[in-house]
């Protein structure tokens, strides 16, 4: 069955930066674009950052750009999004996510708290 297991969370001070990793299993990864999402508390699901299977097309969003840098491997099936510049409001639970022709995955998420 398809799985995803993000790993990488802690906490860092304000500045700091962290790489989250999310490994994917039972399904063709590299035909599928993987996306990052982070959800903080008492508020709704955002989409951090989307990346094509071929890793031509990336997306980010807003409050993101320019910090943060999503990557994949898909000989490891491994995306990864590295966390330059974190600043406070950066902290959430961050999902990994799959969309595969047979629906939607999600990981069980990593917290990441920017603090000092």
């Amino acid at each position: 069955q398809v799985r995803l297991v993000e790993s990488g969370g802690g906490l860092v001070q304000p500045g700091g930066s962290l790489e989250l990793s999310c490994a994917a299993s039972g399904f063709i990864f590299s035909s599928y674009s993987m996306y990052w999402y982070r959800q903080a508390p008492g508020l709704e699901r955002e989409l951090v950052a989307s990346i094509d299977g071929t890793s031509r097309r990336k997306t980010y969003g807003d409050s993101v750009k320019g910090r943060f840098t999503i990557s994949r491997d898909n000989t490891k099936k491994v995306v990864s999004l590295r966390m330059d510049g974190l600043k406070p409001e950066d902290t959430a639970v961050y999902y990994c996510r799959a969309s595969t022709n047979r629906g939607l995955f999600w990981g069980q998420g990593t917290q990441v708290t920017v603090s000092s």
